[in-house]
């Protein structure tokens, strides 16, 4: 295919640089002429390994040519990838004038073309969620009018690449995100990705667009709990790097997909208390971990919005099933769980509330167990059922917390709200 990349930073021009080693004919849209005539000569922008002979490689086998406008380059292109910045604003949200600029250039480009058959323009600059369908189409619809949808086929691919490994990164991604108008393939991506074995996802433009947020957020929280764990350890004589050794050794918890994935509040006899005692250790050796303050506060935030989930249109009076006490399901331990919080808020908020868990026994609970659970939940004998009344009686709604395989017949045609899993 002839590709056209539009902005030859770190990641525009290790694409073009990697597209031409694979075959594709590559022609690089600078606005800096210096940097274009750099290119012509051999000498790569960036710095990064593998690079260089690529570029050398390309412009030899005419497979490479740059331009510092669009022009008439576009006429023949299957492709242009938008790889311009979006850099902070001075309120903190991305700038959006590069990509207003460029999607402007190439509305009007396509406009004094001939073209017949779509354009597929694909943005791999970091965008806020929103703006594919509330910036960049309207702008080519303002250009091409009625002709916008026939013209241009819109794409959002976001870029996995780290400077130092970005040839690698290109070649073996951790994954291929590609949001399209109606979350199906994209004829031209398939074969721009034909050579890249990696897990890939196609979704709509809004989940597309979000993924490098989710990514780079995560990072940092990474970083910076292991940095807030590292001063505790500098603080009280630990070895930071045996704990770290030893922390990561766990790949079937510590490092894997478990406890990432959106839903149910933490909770349970360890995970409240043991983040308690941190902050108190952090606090009193100074080491000041703001992130580790800040989770059990997140936690409650939680836990309330998923109280607000759960009654969504609902008027007080109704009559709700809770299926799901216990912290974590196949066990009856009540201490701290999300769940118990959830039924006293129902509770108090005038909701007529059952309460389905089939491993509690309410005369069964002992010790610290008991004492939590009544304390917070006075009525529990009460408003505990069993399954002969769950299904002799009507409910608005159910609520399924930590449901299990043998209660998932309850719903019954019911509206169920599962708090484990959030859409």
């Amino acid at each position: 295919m002839k590709i056209m990349i539009l902005g030859l930073g770190y990641v525009g021009f290790t694409a073009a640089c990697c597209l031409a080693h694979e075959g594709h004919s590559v022609v690089g849209i600078d606005v800096s002429e210096k940097k274009v005539r750099g290119i012509l000569d051999g000498h790569s922008p960036i710095i990064e390994p593998g690079v260089d002979a690529m570029l050398t490689d390309g412009l030899a086998q005419g497979r490479i040519s740059v331009a510092a406008s669009i022009g008439s380059h576009l006429e023949d292109c299957d492709v242009a990838i938008v790889c311009v910045g979006t850099p902070s604003g001075v309120d903190g949200a991305h700038d959006m004038g590069f990509i207003a600029d460029v999607s402007r250039q190439i509305a009007q480009a396509v406009m004094k073309s001939d073209r017949d058959v779509p354009l597929t323009v694909v943005y791999r600059s970091t965008i806020r969620p929103g703006t594919t369908e509330e910036l960049i189409n309207p702008i080519f619809k303002s250009v091409l009018g009625a002709r916008a949808e026939e013209l241009i086929d819109l794409v959002y691919n976001p870029e996995f690449l780290r400077e130092g490994s970005a040839v690698q990164d290109y070649f073996t991604p951790p994954k291929i995100v590609i949001g399209t108008r109606d979350g199906t393939p994209n004829a031209h991506m398939e074969a721009v990705n034909a050579n890249i074995k990696a897990t890939c996802f196609i979704v709509g433009y809004r989940e597309a667009e979000f993924t490098k947020f989710v990514d780079n957020s995560w990072h940092a929280v990474k970083v910076a709990y292991a940095n807030e764990i590292g001063r505790v350890c500098l603080q009280l004589g630990i070895s930071a790097r045996q704990v770290h050794e030893i922390f990561i050794s766990d790949t079937k918890l510590n490092i894997s997909p478990y406890y990432t994935r959106p839903g149910g509040a933490f909770g349970g006899s360890c995970l409240p208390k043991d983040v308690r005692a941190l902050q108190y250790i952090a606090a009193d050796v100074g080491a000041n971990t703001h992130l580790i303050d800040s989770l059990l506060r997140s936690n409650e935030a939680h836990k309330h919005r998923l109280y607000e989930y759960a009654i969504e249109g609902l008027e007080p009076g109704a009559k709700i099933l809770l299926v799901g006490l216990a912290f974590k399901a196949g066990t009856d331990d009540l201490r701290e769980s999300p769940n118990v919080d959830l039924a006293r808020k129902l509770l108090s908020a005038g909701f007529d509330l059952d309460i389905y868990d089939p491993v509690i026994e309410a005369d069964k609970l002992v010790g610290a167990n008991l004492g939590y659970a009544f304390s917070r939940l006075p009525i529990l004998e009460r408003i505990l059922v069993t399954k002969d009344v769950v299904h002799a009686t009507k409910y608005a709604r159910i609520i399924t917390a930590n449901a299990t395989s043998d209660t998932l017949d309850l719903a019954a045609g019911i509206p169920v709200h599962d708090l484990a899993t959030l859409p």
